[in-house]
């Protein structure tokens, strides 16, 4: 199923504007958990902007140079994503705290901070809502992480792991500026701002996993390969399916080649138009396999 890129624009216009009032609130109040947040928000900006080059990218035709197409831009893009995700987001958090630990520094205009973390949360949660309403749509009735693991559109579960680590990280620095404050210990907001980048990190090493793995090439469901294996067996002249192999080379572009046994005593040229109608067979039941490899042994 085609995927939408309604969560990307609303996770982008969501988190350019809460960037631009947190890194804005954390000049105002030096408040270090919100200087991370400042800095979360801005690169999860620059992730949308990747994500939505990746897909402009990767719809481009075929040509000499690249005769499969350029499908596989955008699982290079999210992992792309996801090392900034990683060093950006979490690096620059972990430093900021321990900064800020090292020099502790009181947090002033503390309901400044709280309005603004309100606001970013309403803003985050709504962008959460809508990666989730699409990633549900696109899992159906499959379990959650399963979906995850077997998901080949990169674009959505990166979107939708960014949104909730940008709601958890907002709680962790209204907790740290919380506590900070009627506690009398700066050095919690610091402790906060370590938080959020290890929660980043957490995030970033499951979305580089994924994205990693999509960019190096995955098959087919077994159970997808089975039914097709079930169809080609089915027709007359074929005596079995002696190897398949698949790769996604995009959501919606998957390369099949199949090793045929036909039976025995047919013609070159009737292996030509059965060749032929088998290809036709399959790209008609399942439209996601647009390079067919039929080879006879």
């Amino acid at each position: 199923m085609a995927s939408s890129k309604t969560p990307i624009y609303t996770a982008f216009i969501a988190n350019i504007i809460i960037a631009a009032i947190k890194l804005a609130a954390a000049a105002f109040t030096g408040s270090s958990a919100m200087a991370s947040e400042g800095i979360h928000s801005l690169v999860d900006t620059s992730n949308e902007v990747l994500l939505l080059l990746g897909i402009h990218r990767s719809q481009k035709s075929a040509d000499e140079k690249r005769p499969f197409g350029y499908g596989k831009e955008l699982y290079f893009w999210s992992f792309v994503v996801s090392l900034l995700f990683f060093a950006l987001g979490g690096g620059f958090s972990i430093y900021e705290g321990i900064e800020h630990l090292v020099h502790p520094e009181e947090v002033t205009s503390p309901v400044l901070n709280y309005s603004i973390l309100g606001i970013a949360f309403c803003l985050d949660g709504y962008s959460l809502i809508t990666a989730l309403k699409e990633f549900n749509r696109q899992r159906g009735p499959i379990p959650f992480w399963k979906a995850v693991r077997l998901s080949k559109d990169p674009t959505t579960f990166v979107v939708l792991f960014e949104d909730a680590a940008d709601v958890i990280g907002i709680l962790i620095a209204f907790t740290g500026i919380l506590l900070s404050q009627l506690l009398h210990l700066p050095q919690l907001d610091g402790v906060a701002s370590i938080l959020i980048g290890i929660l980043l990190t957490m995030v970033a090493i499951l979305l580089v996993r994924e994205s990693y793995s999509l960019l190096m090439g995955e098959t087919s469901s077994k159970e997808e390969l089975d039914e097709i294996m079930q169809l080609v067996e089915h027709h007359p002249d074929v005596h079995r399916v002696a190897t398949h192999l698949s790769m996604y080379m995009s959501p919606e572009e998957i390369i099949l080649l199949l090793k045929i046994e036909f039976e025995h005593g047919r013609q070159s040229q009737d292996l030509v138009h059965v060749v032929r109608r088998l290809r036709q067979s399959i790209q008609e039941t399942y439209p996601n396999y647009k390079h067919v490899f039929i080879e006879p042994v």
